[in-house]
């Protein structure tokens, strides 16, 4: 390991973050809502601990390594849960382990909380919880590769270890400092124009900014404790199930539609094709269930709030204007099967992703076939391009080492106290980036014992690092290199 490279590069990436306090500061002082300090405090804290990280080993320029740059990016995301968590523990004087969950939840783009009472909040506070699932919503390793091979850093190991799915080695443009600039400039042209709309059907300019940053990231957090049902706007949920179904398409095929000016461009890609079945099929189905068990006087009603749920947990946003885990029979489950599926590979969403769900039962699909034909050569297409063996094998690690995590932080949560509906919504939610889970953690995290909600904070972590780059480091092999 370059454990000075790895330092310095610690130090630049806090005292870039730290300049996400200016906002909120200059919020803070706009509404005089007296947490001006706390975000003074914040930024002077993260931008000094980065310097003197920075100072001692400024001329650590060695290369990065494949391993350097995993170990770069669990820690470093596990360092911004602490930052991030300082306005929380001066501005709401919440716990550490509060805090650090909250703060955590918010750049995992989780959207779970430990927080009640979001209405008489401070707007500059709120502001912070919106931003951290903005930036999360891409990853922060991303925007600093975009700015720091202009430091002389080189940034192709943290963005293979950021993006550590089958899509990795995909990218818009050939320079990865390009592509990082190419996807932030999507990402917030996506952003305007999803506070524009918001603003144009209701919202204030600081809720439709605010409800923009989570939407596109497909964060969930929100200004109101009622979430977007505070609204009680269908005008306004359809412009978030369109932002929300953007947010979880692959930015490479936005990239493409972008360039080429040619929205055929998605129904082109395979993956984007099988995500909108999943999604207009999961509707209707979810629709027609609340109807039948008469949840809803009316269809159009079950369409309404059925379609925007299916859209809120396929994409792992967690917005809600309903409490799903309330709902009767099999609608539940038809969910949380629908959180694991996720959204497409190189997006914001959550889940084990639709091109692994696709591969995965294509896999299936040519072991039936090989029993009936043994001799025959089969191959597996995505598209018209042949998935390679490596690429297939890595699929299934991936799905193995998903659904075991899923599964042991459920026994852990239930040796830790709860249930067995909690423990398994408390497990899913939090490594499907879901928000909303069942039982005891269906509305928020904030009666759970501080073990549940440190396991939820690993549980986070890995979902958002695609469990390879979390996993790894606790692999002899790893530390052997």
């Amino acid at each position: 390991m370059h454990w000075r490279a790895i330092i310095r590069l610690f130090g630049l990436l806090l005292m870039l973050y730290s300049l996400s306090f200016l906002p909120s500061l200059a919020l803070a002082l706009l509404y005089q809502d007296g947490q001006w300090l706390v975000f003074l405090n914040s930024l002077m804290m993260t931008a000094s601990t980065g310097l003197l990280l920075w100072l001692p080993n400024i001329h650590a320029n060695s290369e990065l390594s494949v391993h350097d740059g995993f170990l770069i990016v669990a820690l470093f995301w596990a360092l911004l849960g602490l930052v991030g968590a300082l306005p929380f523990i001066f501005g709401l004087h919440l716990s550490l382990t509060d805090a650090v969950f909250e703060s955590i939840s918010g750049f995992t783009t989780t959207g779970a909380t430990v927080i009640a009472g979001l209405d008489r909040l401070p707007q500059s506070i709120l502001y912070h919880r919106q931003q951290i699932q903005w930036l999360g919503g891409m990853g922060v390793i991303v925007l600093a590769v975009a700015i720091l091979p202009l430091l002389g850093v080189g940034g192709m190991q943290l963005y293979r270890a950021e993006a550590s799915g089958v899509t990795k080695h995909e990218k818009p443009t050939p320079r990865i400092g390009e592509t990082a600039r190419v996807l932030w400039s999507l990402y917030f042209g996506l952003t305007a124009a999803c506070a524009l709309a918001f603003w144009l059907a209701g919202m204030t300019v600081f809720d439709a900014v605010g409800h923009a940053f989570t939407t596109v990231a497909t964060g969930g957090f929100s200004t109101h404790d009622a979430s977007i049902g505070y609204f009680d706007s269908p005008l306004i949920e359809s412009i978030a199930i369109v932002f929300m179904l953007a947010g979880a398409v692959n930015f490479a095929i936005h990239f493409v539609v972008w360039r080429d000016l040619d929205v055929r461009a998605y129904l082109r890609d395979p993956e984007t094709r099988v995500f909108g079945l999943i999604f207009f099929g999961g509707s209707l189905f979810i629709a027609a269930s609340l109807y039948w068990a008469g949840v809803y006087a009316d269809a159009l009603s079950s369409l309404r709030y059925g379609t925007f749920q299916v859209v809120s947990i396929l994409t792992s946003t967690g917005f809600g204007t309903a409490t799903f885990g309330d709902w009767p029979l099999h609608i539940p489950l038809v969910l949380v099967i629908l959180s694991f599926t996720g959204g497409c590979g190189g997006s914001t969403a959550g889940g084990i992703k639709v091109l692994r769900v696709m591969l995965l039962f294509k896999l299936g699909m040519r072991q039936l076939l090989q029993f009936a034909h043994p001799h025959a050569v089969l191959e597996i297409k995505v598209g018209q391009r042949v998935a390679r063996d490596d690429v297939l094998l890595s699929v299934w690690g991936f799905y193995v080492l998903y659904v075991a995590t899923c599964l042991l932080l459920t026994v852990a949560m239930m040796a830790a106290g709860l249930d067995l509906e909690s423990a398994f919504g408390a497990a899913f939610t939090t490594v499907n980036l879901c928000g909303p889970g069942l039982g005891e953690v269906a509305a928020s995290f904030a009666t759970v014992d501080s073990v549940v909600k440190w396991l939820g904070i690993f549980g986070m972590l890995a979902g958002r690092l695609e469990i390879f780059t979390l996993l790894i480091l606790f692999t002899p092999a790893f530390w052997r290199y």
